[in-house]
């Protein structure tokens, strides 16, 4: 089971990979932020909103050595099927 980390409120490390989970209409949707060194943009990937579970696969491709933290926004709730979330 994969682990990712509850997103603190200030600011998380230049490397690490953010995903955030929103609300579409009645759907939850998310995208993969990777943060950047200060001074440059972050880089968000896809472009287009995906599905929770499609989000976490992109990031576990991309995540190397880096944390994952999960932004929960919009009164979306934490699904165990997703993973282990850590606080």
């Amino acid at each position: 089971m994969h682990e990712y980390i509850s997103h603190p409120a200030g600011a998380v490390p230049p490397g690490s990979l953010v995903v955030k989970l929103y609300r579409s209409g009645n759907q939850i949707r998310g995208y993969v932020r990777k943060v950047a060194d200060i001074g440059q943009d972050d880089a968000i990937f896809p472009g287009e909103e995906m599905e929770p579970e499609a989000a976490f696969k992109l990031a576990e491709t991309h995540r190397g050595h880096a944390p994952i933290f999960v932004d929960l926004v919009e009164d979306v709730v934490w699904d165990p099927s997703w993973g282990r979330l850590r606080h």
